[in-house]
């Protein structure tokens, strides 16, 4: 007996080559490609240490403390994707937590990034489970929605596209345009040359 297979949502998603590239670089690095556009809100932070993610951009718009959207879109993401959730900046019940860390990561998600809380951030960690969220709360969510997927959303002040890439790392978050991560990229290799020369010259005591 066969099971039917859940299609993967349809979407421009960026160039995994272009991905690759992206994740040799820092967010903070990437954030000055961009003239210092693109860093979502500080408080939205690793929630475990070494947390790391580079991905594509899966955008949710949901309401404060209420998590349908994230288990309905578990059920279409592609491996690679980045959950980017608008979750109101509520830090009272958390979005996610252990049992849908073990779904995404069944299912290949590169990471979380909640305008909202997470919780059982010790098992996520675990998990290999990079969250990026703006807070933790050992409350849990309703489930009852309504919710938007797949729509541009504003996360941590940013807004958000369907396949932008999606870069997270100790400093924070940054969302860089997919349709302009080529440019960004070649920023990003000419500033890292240029800071590779100021260590050098940097590092020269001066007596």
């Amino acid at each position: 007996m066969s099971t039917a297979v859940q299609p993967t949502a349809a979407f421009d998603r960026c160039d995994p080559a272009d991905l690759s590239r992206l994740a040799t670089h820092g967010a903070a690095l990437v954030a000055d490609a961009m003239d210092r556009f693109g860093a979502l809100d500080s408080a939205i932070s690793q929630q475990w240490a070494d947390a790391r993610l580079v991905g594509n951009a899966f955008p949710v718009w949901t309401r404060a403390g209420d998590n349908l959207a994230i288990h309905d879109a578990l059920e279409v993401i592609a491996p690679g994707d980045v959950l980017v959730v608008n979750g109101a900046s509520d830090a009272q019940r958390a979005l996610i937590g252990e049992m849908i860390g073990i779904k995404a990561k069944a299912r290949g998600l590169a990471g979380f990034v909640l305008d909202g809380a997470a919780r059982d951030i010790d098992d996520l960690a675990a998990l290999q489970m990079p969250v990026f969220a703006r807070a933790a709360s050992p409350a849990g969510p309703y489930k009852f929605g309504p919710y938007r997927m797949l729509e541009p959303v504003a996360v941590g002040g940013v807004c958000v596209h369907p396949g932008d890439a999606v870069l997270a790392d100790r400093d924070g978050v940054v969302v860089v345009p997919r349709l302009k991560l080529e440019a960004v990229l070649e920023k990003a290799a000419e500033i890292e040359a240029l800071e590779a020369g100021k260590r050098i010259t940097n590092a020269r005591p001066i007596r």
